[in-house]
């Protein structure tokens, strides 16, 4: 089985617009999708755990985690524990100086990573993702949009489509 799992953001949820139009791609090249609900979830640490738990239950030959915001810090901590075929990240919330973003060092086990981070987001600066880009050695777009990425999705559907064509 090949499953892409999506970790939406802080203050979003598990059916968002951008998690809607990435999972129509994400199946149309033939993989599995599940968006995690962590509306509950009190803090980023028991959102990996989730994460965790989730990977566990499923015997999959080939894993995609996509993350926005906190979610791309969710995901990108926990590509340090499993091997991944890909690691898409959406304006992720990575170096943030806040209490709640405990681990500050990413390691992912990985070989495909993109990033889509817009310049004009207020909430993350888009500094982080290049930081981690320039370390990672990943795909990087800078676009002309916000935090929300909501004048971009045709944008996501190309690069996302692109994205798993390269790890099939």
């Amino acid at each position: 089985m090949k499953i892409v799992i999506f970790s939406h953001g802080r203050d979003s949820g598990p059916n968002g617009t951008k998690i809607k139009v990435l999972s129509k791609v994400a199946e149309s090249h033939g993989f599995e999708t599940a968006s995690i609900d962590y509306t509950k979830c009190e803090n980023a640490n028991e959102r990996i755990e989730r994460l965790k738990e989730f990977i566990e239950s499923k015997n999959a030959e080939s894993i995609v985690l996509v993350g926005s915001s906190m979610g791309g810090y969710v995901s990108t901590v926990v590509a340090y524990d499993y091997k991944l075929a890909g690691l898409f990240l959406l304006c992720p919330a990575l170096f943030m100086a806040d209490e709640e973003y405990t681990i500050q060092n990413y390691l992912p086990m990985c070989d495909h990573i993109e990033i889509v981070h817009g310049w004009d987001d207020p909430t993350v600066p888009c500094d982080s993702s290049i930081k981690f880009g320039r370390q990672t050695k990943a795909v990087l777009n800078l676009i002309d949009d916000n935090h929300s990425l909501e004048h971009s999705h045709a944008f996501l559907e190309k690069r996302f489509g692109e994205f798993l064509k390269n790890i099939n």
